[in-house]
This record gives structure tokens, C-alpha cells and sequence, in this order.
């Protein structure tokens, strides 16, 4: 009987060990090929100028940790030192755990929270598409060279909107699957941002941001995107003239 109330306290304190206070995060990481070295912990700077790196730490025998407090989701980047690129996620409270291959930061793995859970299979989908579309897109640039550099030369307007008008067909695939998935995922974090992307879209009216917008969850509006979106569709509503805003991302 004794073992097992020193099973069940142990464990108790295990749990307590590993409980997160509201905010807190921690970001676990493998870096494939890599047993030593940097990583950095980074996000855009002011006015999406550069970037800025708010934490360092060192690899140790190709794994690292990163501890800190996040107040809201956001996206963020991870940079190992002397590797090509940078590997976004959405640093939020929680455990994230990272498999980082060095060699194609497409197969890097992101998971262990819930945005970067679904922003992981927002980039598997979207990858899918593309490998589909890929040889139509080759196909398309080889055939169009010459009408494109033409239309560039001599500002062809219409043949210009011709040839973007038949490449964004062929595009329609990712496109659909992009701007529908705010309408699907109205908890992903991911979803506002697109939404910030298809406000500045002519073809989507104040009207339809603000459908999707009214239908996500409350934690998403408390964003800053979500905050800023808001923002600006209520400062439209004051012009009953305007028709389309020109930018509602800040």
C-alpha cells in the first residue's frame, strides 16, 4: 500500500513539474544532422522590417530548449545558426516540440500546441497542391516567356491581365483552399491571418471579411490581428461611401 501512495505522489509531483502557468511556453526542439551550434528565436521587426532575434540558445547534442512567455498567439521564427532560411511557428502558451531538418526546412515538423498542430496540416494541404500544380506552373512560364517579357516591356495592360487572368485559373486550386480555410477553421490562428491577406483582396467586399470575422471564436478576435480587422471594419462603417478598404492590416 505504502509503493503505491509513493507511486501516485511521485507522479502528482511529475505533473506539477510540468505544468505550464497560463502564457508560458516551452519549445523543444531536434535539429537533424546538427549536434552543436545556435539557435534564435525570432520575430519580424517594427513595420515587418528585418527581424529581430528575442532569445538565444545552444544546441547540445543536436537538441535545445527554449523557455518564455507568450501573451498571445503570434508568429514567430526558428534560425539555426549557418542554415539557409528561417522555420516559422506560432509561439503560444504550451509544450511545442520541433524536428527541425537542416537540410529542407519543408520537412521540418512543428506540433504540440494546438495553431501549430493545425498550422502544420495548413502546410502539409497547401504542400499537396502545389506538388500537383507544379508542372502546370512550369508548363504556363515556358509557353508565356515571351508574351510576359513583351507585355512588361511595353506596359500591355490587357495582355498583362490576360495572361494573369489564365495563370490565377491555374492557380484556383491553392487559392480556394487557402481563402476557404478561415471559413472552415474559425479557432486556428492561421485562419485570421489569412483574413488579414483577403481584406486587402478587391475580390472580397467589407461584407464578406466581416461574415467570416463575426464567425470565429472570441479568442481569435482578441488577437491583434483579429483587433486590427475589426478596427478597421468599424472605421468603414463611418464611410457608407467607401467600397473597399485599402489595407486592413496594421
Amino acid at each position: 500500500m505504502k509503493k503505491v501512495i509513493l507511486l501516485v505522489a511521485s507522479a502528482i509531483v511529475l505533473f506539477s513539474c510540468n505544468k505550464l502557468a497560463e502564457g508560458e511556453y516551452i519549445i523543444t526542439g531536434n535539429v537533424k544532422g546538427m549536434k552543436t551550434g545556435l539557435v534564435y528565436l525570432e520575430k519580424q521587426g517594427p513595420m515587418g522590417m528585418g527581424f529581430m532575434a528575442i532569445d538565444t540558445v545552444k544546441i547540445e547534442d543536436g537538441k535545445f530548449e527554449i523557455k518564455g512567455k507568450a501573451s498571445e498567439p503570434e508568429i514567430h521564427f526558428i534560425h539555426v545558426d549557418k542554415v539557409n532560411g528561417k522555420l516559422p511557428i506560432v509561439l503560444e502558451g504550451g509544450e511545442i516540440e520541433i524536428a527541425f531538418d537542416k537540410d529542407s526546412l519543408a520537412k521540418s515538423k512543428i506540433s504540440g500546441t494546438y495553431n501549430n498542430e493545425e498550422f502544420n496540416k495548413f502546410n502539409e494541404e497547401s504542400e499537396k497542391i502545389q506538388t500537383k500544380l507544379k508542372s502546370k506552373i512550369i508548363d504556363f512560364q515556358q509557353r508565356n516567356k515571351v508574351a510576359i517579357e513583351n507585355a512588361q516591356k511595353t506596359n500591355d495592360t490587357a495582355a498583362m491581365n490576360k495572361l494573369r487572368a489564365e495563370y490565377d485559373l491555374i492557380q484556383k486550386d491553392i487559392t480556394d483552399y487557402t481563402f476557404g480555410y478561415p471559413k472552415t477553421h474559425p479557432k486556428s490562428f492561421i485562419s485570421v491571418l489569412i483574413l488579414q491577406m483577403m481584406a486587402t483582396n478587391p475580390k472580397f467586399t467589407p461584407k464578406e471579411i466581416e461574415t467570416i470575422y463575426n464567425s470565429f471564436d472570441e479568442s481569435l478576435k482578441k488577437t491583434k490581428p483579429g483587433k486590427a480587422i475589426k478596427e478597421n471594419l468599424d472605421a468603414l462603417k463611418k464611410k457608407p461611401t467607401a467600397s473597399q478598404p485599402s489595407n486592413l492590416i496594421k
